[in-house]
């Protein structure tokens, strides 16, 4: 792709210094000359010296312009066909006024375009081509953020395992509010707030991360919370809530938004133990049962052991009895077995 580039390019200048050798040739001695070679060989190189310097390129921000440009001369056209009959018996003072006005137009209507598709690309989808290429766009559905989701940090290790390649979104409104948190006077919400705002730079920073901030607020988002925003987004451009928040998802279910809870992920990876299997445990602390102690797995699951108390902080081999799963995570209990 990369020589294909070079190669373009480098047709490119050729292309500009055959036509600049061109004009020179043809040109008289009243024409600029040195003005042609300047504008033909430097200009190029500028060009492609700024294409080079601009790494990452935004699509919609290039069909704006390009349509934005397009249909604001096509109207600066349009007005010169209507007005066009009206300087036809005026001088020739008259006529060149008419070019400024029309040349005037053009840039005005050009900007005035460029300006309200750029401000309405995410209304619009306005982007070229308007279809989905497997390299060019990451998923075919966007995920939006949560304020808690950025907080809490797993979704950058998520991610950064390419299990997700989905474009990541995060709201404007909810970036506000994570820079509240940020500033907050309580000590805790100040440690967490920062904490998200580093999360963020963290999948900001790699590159193989597609992460957008939506910078609109829709009009129907006006006055509502910013859980009922979140899920009027996902549903405007089609995509899934990334959450933590266990309320939040159950609004966006009721409302048939597409959610993904991380906690429910977290727990569909947690292992499953059958009943009889071996489990080696630290007891850390006593149970609500008599007798019972409580242990913990790497990965957090929580084991109830069966007259397991006065093995507190000892290792133990448990045999597994049985297993629940509950909202808040996956419980085992078991036996105890031998003492380590």
């Amino acid at each position: 792709m990369n020589l294909v580039l070079w190669v373009f390019r480098a047709l490119f200048i050729a292309v500009s210094i055959g036509v600049s050798v061109s004009l020179i040739s043809a040109s008289s001695e009243n024409n600029p000359v040195l003005g042609v070679i300047l504008l033909f060989t430097l200009g190029p190189l500028a060009i492609i010296g700024l294409d080079i310097a601009v790494k990452q390129k935004r699509i919609d921000l290039i069909s704006a312009v390009y349509f934005g440009t397009l249909i604001g001369l096509l109207l600066a056209h349009t007005f010169n066909i209507a007005l066009t009959p009206l300087f036809e018996n005026y001088a020739v003072d008259m006529m060149k006024a008419k070019s400024i006005v029309m040349l005037f137009l053009g840039v005005a209507f050009s900007y005035i375009c460029v300006s309200f598709l750029w401000q309405t690309k995410d209304d619009f989808r306005f982007i070229i081509p308007y279809v989905e290429f497997s390299k060019d766009v990451k998923g075919a559905m966007p995920y939006i953020l949560d304020t808690s989701v950025v907080i809490d940090g797993r979704i950058a290790d998520i991610v950064e395992t390419g299990i997700i390649d989905n474009q990541l979104i995060l709201p404007r409104f909810a970036l506000m509010e994570l820079q509240a948190i940020a500033d907050s006077s309580d000590k805790l919400r100040r440690s967490r707030g920062r904490r998200g705002l580093d999360i963020l730079n963290r999948l900001r920073g790699n590159e193989n991360v597609d992460l957008k901030i939506f910078d609109r607020e829709l009009p129907e988002m006006k006055g509502q919370p910013v859980d009922l925003k979140l899920l009027t987004l996902a549903r405007h451009l089609g995509g899934k809530v990334v959450t933590g928040d266990f309320n939040l998802n159950k609004v966006a279910k009721l409302q048939n938004v597409p959610v993904i809870n991380l906690n429910e992920v977290a727990n569909s990876l947690k292992p499953v133990f059958l009943p009889g299997e071996q489990i080696r445990v630290k007891v850390v602390k006593a149970g609500e049962g008599p007798g019972q102690g409580v242990g913990y797995l790497d990965d957090g699951t929580m084991i109830v052991i069966e007259d397991g108390r006065e093995y507190i902080g000892e290792h133990v081999d448990i045999i597994v009895t049985s297993m629940l799963q509950t909202n808040a995570g996956r419980m085992v209990f078991g036996r105890f077995d031998a003492v380590n």
